[in-house]
């Protein structure tokens, strides 16, 4: 991970700025102590709580993300919806019957 001053910052901001784009995440400290992080935004601008940290451990090969045609294709799968009184672990043995 690289590390900026301020100044340093200032000075090459675009060159940092490319830098991120590539993928790497830049450090700006203010008399040695960290103070902010540029890194990528991760997919399509996503941005979240735990975005960057996905978007590192995608690069790293540790995880990878579904795909919008997989996503679809789960989400179509109805939901169980067992009926009034009706047993629960029944209806998980017969879905997994079913091949669900």
């Amino acid at each position: 991970m690289k590390r900026a001053t301020i100044s340093e910052t200032k000075n090459s901001l675009s060159a940092l700025l490319d830098r991120v784009r590539h993928g790497e995440t830049i450090v700006i400290t203010d008399r040695s102590r960290p103070i902010a992080r540029l890194e990528p935004m991760g997919r399509e601008g996503a941005s979240g709580p735990d975005e960057g940290r996905l978007a590192r451990l995608e690069r790293a090969g540790v995880i990878r993300r579904a795909s919008r045609e997989r996503l679809d294709e789960i989400l179509r799968v109805p939901p169980i919806a067992p009926g009034r009184g009706a047993d629960i672990v029944a209806a998980v043995i017969e879905d997994r019957r079913g091949g669900r």
